[in-house]
């Protein structure tokens, strides 16, 4: 599916499951009700790649493809080639690809490939250090409109009331050049997922299995969420 059908129905948040490990793809596979999307996460998923080319038909939601750059919280220390080569083997069945501000020089001929394919495009920015600032996030949205993404993505530590309180402020004053995702790391990152996607942030990431990263609420908890607040 492209990321044109999928578009055609967004509005407020849409929820991502996160397939990080080959457990979290079988229990993708098995879903009764699909999320909106699901989220390959290629560098975890690298020695299984098999199993991922047999899954892909059994998934029966539009995918993300993600291949995360080891100074954003990738698994292993792959290279910009290969984090390209996985987001390429998969590009056919992909509706958004997901890739790095900081990868994008490196990664051209993919994102022109992507485009070609008519497959979304989300640029991100994970803030591992918790030093997001107004004027940098204003800087990061400005350098993803004008390099063609569908959706910025930015995810930053939530490990206080103070830098939760940022993130959501951060995220309610800055001016939509295009949709943002917004989501926290950390200590309070399940309570930021939960407060964002009430506030629309454009996709709202959730684990299957074990959370990738610290913070994520699991697919069943956002739904209770959901249903507590009307939606």
């Amino acid at each position: 599916m492209g990321a044109n059908r999928v578009k055609e129905g967004m509005s407020g948040s849409r929820v991502v499951a996160v397939i990080a490990s080959a457990s979290a793809l079988v229990t993708a596979t098995r879903l009764c009700r699909p999320p909106d999307l699901f989220e390959l996460r290629l560098d975890r998923l690298r020695h299984s790649l098999e199993l991922v080319d047999r899954a892909i038909p059994k998934l029966r939601a539009p995918l993300i493809l993600t291949a995360r750059h080891p100074a954003e919280g990738g698994r292993g220390t792959l290279r910009a080639d290969a984090r390209q080569a996985l987001l390429e083997r998969f590009l056919e069945h992909a509706a958004f690809i997901d890739i790095e501000l900081r990868s994008i020089k490196q990664m051209r001929g993919l994102i022109q490939a992507a485009q070609q394919r008519r497959v979304g495009l989300i640029l991100s920015w994970h803030d591992l250090n918790g030093r997001i600032t107004g004027p940098a996030l204003r800087r990061k949205v400005i350098c993803a409109a004008s390099a063609g993404a569908t959706i910025f993505k930015v995810a930053t530590r939530t490990e206080t009331p103070a830098e939760l309180a940022r993130v959501i402020s951060l995220f309610q004053k800055t001016p939509r050049k295009l949709p943002i995702a917004a989501m926290g790391i950390g200590k309070l990152g399940r309570v930021s997922r939960i407060q964002l996607d009430q506030l629309s942030s454009a996709l709202t990431y959730v684990a299957l299995g074990e959370p990738a990263v610290a913070g994520q609420p699991s697919l069943s908890q956002l739904r209770r969420h959901r249903s507590a607040y009307g939606i």
